[in-house]
């Protein structure tokens, strides 16, 4: 492994993810400068003057405009892009870092579209199908975009790299489960991340692989189950959504099976059922009276500005936020069944950190997946998910930012900490 080498970051984003990236990336020595651009300055500011680094400045800038984000890049002198918008602006920061010859990093992948006959039995367009259609220029130009690196997508994948690289000779399944009991004090419905996402993924029609269908997909919300997650946070009911893993994983990884499942339970799935119902999941314009006369007003937009910001809501949020990867096959001629997790107490991240739990366990990936970067422990070129390199580096890694990781063997409902 080589020395540390210059960095200097470009971090576009300074909502609830990209505030809590400039906290855990404070602690850290692998970079050089790190520039946090928003469209609201006063926002990115903001986040820079809660770190008191002076390695950290910021800038104002339009994510949606390619052309303003190369040119900041060449007038920061930034080599690397951290995307830490939603994903209406991951084509666009794609885009200019692959015009900048920036290393682009994300975490969450160009968006899908069903198919617009069948939306619940074939694929349409697929998450991330837009960036991998250009891997191979990336490649060419001996250019790394590491894609899909928060949580879910990012850890949950690494997680799947490690069970086939050291826990078993052969796969069965790998399922990834992401459930909470996290309550919010004084609301009856507060989304603990952007609600734009959440809106998504939850709708869109969920991708199931299968070795011998390839990808395909189901309504939303089908296959239910009741999964049991660990440090005391216990049963959740997890339902089939849209999520990247399912497109990133089959790339790198050998499995019969690969599914996305979320626990979002009875009554935050009949809210989204009911916002579907009356059209404000749409994200295309509607005109509406404006005091200066008609405008045209997105109804997600409508919804999410209704709502409190998650960034916000860490000082009323009680309880746990659990990530992980299920994983069955065979090892060594028998049958195993593990699921590998990370969870965030938002009691400790908010007394450690100043960040409610859901974002900044999204936030801490991105931040060790730069440091391997920049280390050399992580080298590619072309359009990477994380299941592309090694995981123990960046287990190890995790563990070394103080936030270890988990394994519990499921045929005897036994959890160990890893790393503690």
């Amino acid at each position: 492994m080589r020395e540390e080498q210059d960095m200097r970051v470009l971090l576009v984003g300074a909502g609830g993810v990209g505030t809590a990236i400039t906290r855990i990336a404070a602690r850290r020595p692998f970079f050089d400068e790190m520039v946090v651009a928003d469209y609201d300055l006063g926002r990115a500011q903001a986040a820079v003057d809660s770190v008191g680094d002076p390695r950290f400045r910021a800038e104002r800038v339009d994510a949606s405009d390619p052309a303003a984000v190369v040119a900041l890049l060449g007038r920061t002198g930034c080599d690397v892009l951290l995307n830490a918008t939603d994903p209406r602006f991951v084509m666009p920061l794609f885009t200019a870092a692959g015009e900048a010859g920036a290393t682009y990093l994300d975490m969450a992948m160009s968006l899908s579209k069903p198919h617009p006959d069948r939306p619940y039995e074939q694929t349409g367009v697929k998450l991330g199908d837009a960036q991998f259609a250009q891997s191979d220029a990336w490649a060419a130009k001996g250019a790394l975009a590491l894609v899909g690196m928060g949580v879910e997508p990012g850890l949950s994948d690494v997680f799947a790299r490690h069970a086939a690289d050291e826990l078993f000779d052969e796969i069965e399944e790998i399922g990834i489960r992401d459930g909470s009991n996290l309550t919010v004090d004084g609301y009856d419905f507060a989304p603990s991340f952007n609600i734009w996402t959440t809106i998504e993924e939850c709708l869109n029609p969920p991708v199931v692989w299968e070795a011998a269908r390839g990808w395909f997909t189901t309504a939303p919300f089908s296959e239910p189950e009741v999964f049991d997650f660990p440090e005391g946070i216990g049963p959740v009911q997890c339902v089939n959504v849209e999520h990247e893993e399912v497109l990133l994983i089959p790339r790198w990884v050998g499995a019969r099976r690969v599914t996305f499942k979320y626990g979002l339970g009875e009554d935050f799935i009949r809210t989204l059922r009911t916002l579907h119902q009356i059209g404000l999941d749409r994200t295309e314009g509607v005109i509406v009276p404006g005091p200066d006369g008609p405008v045209t007003v997105s109804p997600r937009d409508v919804v999410a500005a209704s709502l409190p910001d998650p960034a916000t809501l860490g000082a009323r949020m009680r309880g746990k936020t659990c990530a992980g990867t299920w994983v069955r096959g065979t090892k060594d001629g028998e049958p195993r069944e593990v699921y590998l997790y990370h969870v965030v107490d938002n009691e400790w991240s908010m007394a450690e950190y100043g960040c409610q739990a859901v974002v900044w366990q999204t936030a801490i990936n991105p931040v060790v997946a730069l440091e391997l970067v920049a280390t050399g422990a992580w080298t590619g070129a072309g359009v990477l998910g994380p299941e592309a390199f090694p995981a123990r580096s960046f287990l190890d890694l995790l563990t070394a930012y103080g936030s270890p990781w988990g394994l519990r063997e499921q045929a005897a409902t036994r959890t160990a900490a890893v790393g503690s």
